[in-house]
């Protein structure tokens, strides 16, 4: 199963981008969606970036999994 998770463009350099989530950066491909820039949400697949999110939903979404690890965490 795979869970699509937004991500936080903070850098960009050629067709390469450094994505944030929860202070973890990774580098992300942006051949597929390179129209991103500095600060939007994206999805990651396999390395590549491959859909861009809007803002307040990224944000929701990474509140609602942030919500359910709680939960889990309390839950042990």
């Amino acid at each position: 199963m795979c869970i699509a998770v937004p991500c936080q463009i903070v850098a960009i350099h050629d067709s390469t981008a450094i994505v944030e989530i929860g202070g973890i950066r990774k580098e992300a491909w942006l051949d597929l969606l390179s129209e991103a820039q500095v600060g939007d949400y994206v999805i990651i697949h396999a390395g590549y970036a491959i859909q861009k999110l809007d803002a307040e939903d990224a944000e929701e979404t990474l509140r609602l999994l942030r919500e359910l690890a709680n939960a889990e965490e309390n839950d042990q």
